[in-house]
């Protein structure tokens, strides 16, 4: 049940607006001009506000409601506000949507019509309510995690995200291997500097080493190292990343890729500490945290031999999967944000397309894509054409998106100053696309 307060000075208007919700199960109150609306809205928990535009009988110019919209909005800037208007004030009435009411209603009104209105403006409002706690349920979380741990600058706000820097953390001083899975581009790299940056040894060295992009003749060495004269070039000793890691964190990157005479090698040191340079045979001892990384799936690997069955239950002691951008959108815009240059901001129209997109190449696609729209915008706010993101990945189809209503290409239009093709440069259409907008909406140019 809704509680709607009924703003007009006439007794019939209100008596049939209270019947008419009433009947709907809300919870209605009225008031008879703006000064006994303002005090009900002091007064009680309103949902939705139903106002008149003029509240004396001689009064025929909008200037009382335009007054009581302004007051009310704010005052109480997240109550949904839907004006009643005479066809003579229906340009005051688009006038303060623009300035934030949330419809308007001819008089005499139509009943189906000002129900539907009224159920989808509250059925906005829940849900807003809800993503208002929820976001601010999460913010909460992520600011008690970083006043605890160290996060690396990591952005985020969704669930799963959250989830997983949580159980990052809470691991992160165990001395155990950690296996993080995920697909390309979605923040595996910064997990894992989360886990050494709160691990026991964040005071020794962390060293990256991303195994896919090494030679299959030379990542022996690179990892374990070599003595002069072990392969053709190498004319001095090398110290591989495991010495270098010593005391400290080794991060495997796509450590899939890895041979099997390295995997071989790999789970030794991981069960003894022990290994020996390429071309040496002593042995050497470190004492090394070992986080691997893989995009692979790597019980596929193992029932195909490509990869030890042993040394998968080695790397995975602890296993952190993260999620793939598409399935935590709550935070493409807080990513996006971040990666803007300063001072820069985005259109309605381009944070639509964001959130539309699919984003299969996650987070590194995003950061791609926004840092090109900051640099290639010449306008105030980066546009959905910037982004670059008109096409759905793999698809003919456009990227789908809510219509833009009166009020935004009316905006929109005023920005562009009437030029046609810039105005649809910001909403994310083409110009037959806004034209037919238009003409739907009864708008000239």
């Amino acid at each position: 049940m809704a509680s709607i307060l009924i703003i007009d000075d006439n007794d019939a208007v209100r008596t049939a607006l209270e019947v008419l919700l009433a009947l709907q199960g809300h919870r209605v109150l009225a008031a008879n001009g703006p000064d006994e609306g303002l005090r009900t809205l002091a007064r009680e928990q309103v949902d939705l506000v139903l106002q008149d535009m003029n509240f004396r009988k001689e009064a025929t110019s909008g200037e009382e409601g335009v007054a009581l919209f302004h007051a009310t909005r704010e005052r109480y800037p997240t109550v949904p506000i839907v004006l009643l208007t005479a066809w003579t004030h229906l340009e005051t009435a688009v006038d303060l949507v623009k300035a934030g009411a949330a419809d308007y209603v001819a008089k005499p009104w139509d009943d189906a019509r000002l129900l539907t209105t009224i159920r989808n403006l509250l059925e906005l409002r829940r849900l807003s309510v809800e993503q208002e706690r929820a976001a601010r349920r999460r913010a909460d979380s992520r600011a008690a995690l970083a006043q605890k741990f160290d996060l690396c600058g990591l952005v985020f706000e969704s669930e799963p995200m959250r989830d997983v820097v949580t159980k990052a953390t809470h691991i992160a001083a165990a001395d155990v291997p950690v296996l993080i899975t995920g697909p390309n581009g979605s923040g595996k790299e910064v997990l894992a500097a989360i886990i050494q940056a709160n691990s026991s040894v964040r005071s020794g060295p962390f060293i990256k080493v991303n195994v896919g992009a090494l030679p299959k003749d030379l990542m022996e060495a690179e990892l374990f190292g070599a003595e002069a004269g072990a392969y053709t070039g190498a004319t001095k000793v090398r110290q591989g990343r495991f010495e270098a890691a010593d005391g400290g964190t080794l991060f495997l990157d796509e450590i899939g890729n890895l041979s099997l005479e390295g995997q071989a090698k790999l789970l030794r040191v991981l069960q003894t500490g022990e290994f020996e340079r390429l071309g040496s045979s002593t042995t050497r001892r470190v004492k090394v945290r070992v986080i691997s990384a893989t995009n692979s799936d790597l019980p596929a690997a193992i029932t195909a031999g490509r990869f030890r069955e042993d040394l998968y239950y080695r790397l995975n002691v602890i296993e952190l999967k993260v999620p793939p951008l598409a399935e935590r959108k709550e935070d493409i815009l807080p990513l996006a944000k971040h990666f803007l240059e300063d001072g820069q901001k985005m259109s309605v129209p381009a944070q639509r397309a964001l959130l539309a997109h699919s984003w299969p190449g996650n987070v590194r696609e995003l950061m791609n894509t926004i840092r090109r729209a900051s640099l290639l915008s010449t306008a105030a706010e980066i546009s959905p054409a910037d982004l670059g993101l008109v096409m759905a990945p793999g698809t003919l189809e456009m990227v789908p998106e809510r219509e833009p209503d009166r009020a935004e290409i009316e905006g929109a239009l005023a920005r562009a100053r009437g030029v046609i093709a810039r105005a649809a440069r910001e909403l994310g259409l083409s110009r037959q696309a806004l034209y037919r907008r238009m003409e739907k909406l009864g708008l000239k140019e």
